[in-house]
């Protein structure tokens, strides 16, 4: 297991340039990058300021500037070139795409991401600024959805087939054929003042008064600000996790050691717990790392955005909007990284929730 480790290990560079490059090529053909952007927006504040002066009074009128017999708005006839280069230089896109991707990939070999375009912050302060909003979305999520369907997929395993097992598997599809974001338009349209009901808030993770609050009313209120979120995404993800848990018990169940441990007479309760709980939950349990991974970074994107919650969905949305190249592959690289480790460390918690699996054996 340990050259299994090594060797996935070694692989994590190859992999994560692999990722990098494949979306540098893709932002690179994608139209409207920064410059365009910023050329466009100095356009446009130059082509409002001219509507401004032209609609003014006569005082305006006559002091606005001009040039030769034209009359005209300086701005409205474009951007000198010399400072479109400028606007080119301050973005780094004065070199080719090649060395400006040799660049960025040997910055970030040394974690430095550099500053956002469009703020005077690094990226990792930035990450680190939002990641707290995300962690408690990511965590809560995961947690409660685990402890909502361990249970209910071992009682469905239980009672296979009766009408507690039909009667759940229609929240179940509910869960599978709903996405999450679409539960939180429903919850605040129901519960946030939406049309209904105004119980929760709408927008942020704490309230306007959190440093005049108590302890305890600190954290009444980041749970109050949390429960509509936390709960979109549980509805919307605790069906996969239920059914595995019901099919892993029911597999298990269904083995002869199951039946021999009955046969010598033991308690159904001992069977179930003792016996069958360890293996049935190897999947589950080895799978928490890539789940939390994914409601962290995934997830959790569109209910941030829909709640206004300022977390690392909300600067990436924003991010891609604005074409803010270093927000975008410093994120990137950051979660991808992550996601890769978790992936191992996912693989490891197989061998040690049942060191019979050994994947360095099975590729050998």
């Amino acid at each position: 297991m340990f050259a299994y480790a090594v060797r996935r290990i070694a692989l994590i560079p190859l992999t994560l340039f692999g990722i990098m490059l494949v979306n540098f090529i893709v932002v690179q053909l994608a139209p409207g990058g920064p410059v365009e952007q910023m050329i466009a927006r100095i356009e446009g504040q130059a082509g409002e300021a001219a509507s401004r002066i032209a609609g003014g009074g006569g005082d305006i009128q006559a002091s606005r500037p001009r040039d030769g017999a034209q009359g005209s708005y300086r701005g409205a006839q474009g951007l000198d070139p010399a400072f479109v280069k400028d606007i080119e230089r301050q973005f780094g896109f004065d070199k080719p795409a090649h060395e400006r991707f040799v660049q960025m990939m040997g910055n970030y070999l040394r974690f430095d991401f550099g500053k956002s375009f469009y703020r005077d912050v690094s990226v990792t302060g930035l990450v680190l600024e939002k990641m707290p909003v995300s962690i408690s979305l990511g965590l809560w999520t995961t947690l409660i959805i685990y402890l909502v369907s361990i249970p209910l997929g071992i009682a469905k395993a239980r009672r296979d087939g009766s009408s507690f097992d039909l009667a759940t598997s229609w929240a179940v599809v509910v869960g599978y054929a709903v996405p999450g974001f679409l539960f939180a338009i429903l919850l605040i349209v129901v519960f946030a003042g939406g049309r209904y009901l105004s119980w929760f808030p709408l927008r942020g993770l704490t309230g306007p008064d959190w440093d005049q609050l108590s302890t305890l009313g600190k954290v009444a209120d980041y749970f109050w600000h949390l429960a509509l979120p936390v709960t979109a995404l549980v509805i919307g993800g605790f069906a996969s996790l239920t059914m595995l848990t019901k099919n892993s018990f029911l597999e298990e169940i269904n083995k002869q050691y199951v039946v021999t441990a009955r046969a010598k007479g033991l308690p159904e309760r001992r069977v179930l717990y003792g016996h069958v709980f360890r293996n049935a939950m190897l999947l589950v349990v080895a799978g928490f790392p890539s789940a939390l991974v994914g409601i962290l970074f995934a997830g959790s994107i569109l209910i941030e955005i829909i709640f206004s919650l300022d977390g690392i969905g909300l600067l990436g949305f924003e991010a891609v909007m604005s074409r803010d190249y270093p927000v975008m592959f410093g994120t990137l690289y950051m979660f991808s990284l992550l996601g890769l480790v978790l992936n191992l460390i996912s693989d490891l918690t197989y061998h040690f929730v049942d060191p019979r699996i050994d994947f360095g054996k099975r590729e050998g």
